[in-house]
């Protein structure tokens, strides 16, 4: 047996409200969300692929969480199903500034090229789409 892939990442946020509008401009999925809202749930989380970003809103605590993450600590790759073009249209057409990229990278599919870009989100995280040619 051995690991496969990764089910989910956390990341604490600094203003949930603002966390979720961003992420809906860029078409992804809030799970959750009429939950956490009506105080049935204490968190909600965004939706990649078969994988998800549990996000901790502003004053969560819970024992289960690494000591020191911060809004802003998180890194994170996500794989564009398209062109770097298309990529960067759509980045744009959301309001987000690209801060790097279209540029040369090599992912984790290491036998393919690639190309990612770069931008932040509202907490300052930094934001990867990476690009398989």
């Amino acid at each position: 047996m051995s690991t496969v892939s990764i089910d989910h990442i956390a990341m604490p946020t600094a203003n949930a409200e603002r966390i979720i509008a961003f992420y809906k401009r860029l078409a992804f999925h809030i799970n959750d969300e009429a939950e956490w809202r009506a105080g049935e749930a204490n968190i909600f989380s965004i939706q990649v692929g078969d994988s998800k970003i549990n996000v901790h809103p502003e004053g969560y605590t819970a024992a289960l969480r690494g000591p020191t993450a911060v809004p802003g600590s998180a890194d994170i790759c996500f794989v564009w199903n398209g062109t770097a073009a298309e990529c960067e249209q759509m980045l744009q057409d959301a309001g987000v500034e690209i801060i790097a990229g279209p540029g040369p990278r090599r992912g984790a599919l290491r036998h393919k090229n690639a190309v990612s870009l770069y931008a932040r989100d509202p907490d300052d995280n930094l934001l990867e789409w990476m690009v398989y040619e």
